[in-house]
């Protein structure tokens, strides 16, 4: 099967420029129940499915984001627009690290932020990460052309055919693996410099 990688790559780039966010205007100003909260996130995230049978947010899920700190539990069964912002960092920080790490990373956000009168509002830290997230679009297809004509130099030994196409497909895949493996041990290591900071103010306020 003939591979054909510039295909993929401008498939990779077109999906770059489609990255978007779901503004805090976007999320109704009323709380919400329960099945209306997983309604919304259907509706705004299912462009972010790999496959159409993956659940965004389930009921179950909400119940254990709550069971493990992550999210503060809902008030008369409703859902703040605060609870749906949280619900939203929590869908895209799960896909790489672990409900431990996600609590200790959101710490801060739920005991300072959350529902409060301490500057900046919820939404604000929201809204500005994103517009963080959102100019490094451009660097990082820099990044990726870069990564996929360093793959297309290799295997310069192997006569030109599907073999040679094939694993100048995987020297590609591992490229950016790779990158996702330095940046996960980074964020892994800084939460863990957080859970021991946070672990020693709370023996010293004992």
């Amino acid at each position: 099967m003939k591979i054909d990688t510039n295909d993929i790559l401008n498939s990779i780039l077109k999906s770059l420029d489609k990255v978007n966010y779901i503004k805090p205007d976007e999320i109704p100003n009323i709380d919400l129940y329960m099945d209306q909260v997983t309604t919304f996130m259907d509706e705004h995230l299912t462009s972010t499915k790999r496959y159409a049978g993956d659940k965004i947010l389930t009921k179950t899920m909400i119940n254990n984001y709550s069971k493990n700190n992550l999210l503060p539990p809902s008030v008369k069964k409703k859902y703040s627009k605060d609870h749906v912002l949280l619900l939203i960092l929590i869908y895209y920080f799960k896909n790489i690290l672990s409900i431990k790490d996600i609590e200790t990373l959101l710490t801060p956000l739920r005991e300072k932020y959350f529902s409060g009168s301490e500057n900046p509002a919820l939404s604000e830290i929201y809204s500005e990460v994103c517009e963080i997230e959102k100019s490094r679009i451009e660097p990082l297809k820099t990044s990726v052309r870069e990564a996929y004509e360093k793959s297309g130099q290799a295997f310069s030994d192997i006569s030109d055919g599907e073999n040679k196409d094939e694993l100048r497909l995987f020297a590609f895949l591992c490229s950016l693996s790779f990158d996702v493996y330095l940046k996960k041990t980074m964020i892994e290591k800084i939460i863990d410099e957080l859970a021991g900071e946070s672990a020693r103010e709370g023996k010293d306020k004992k």
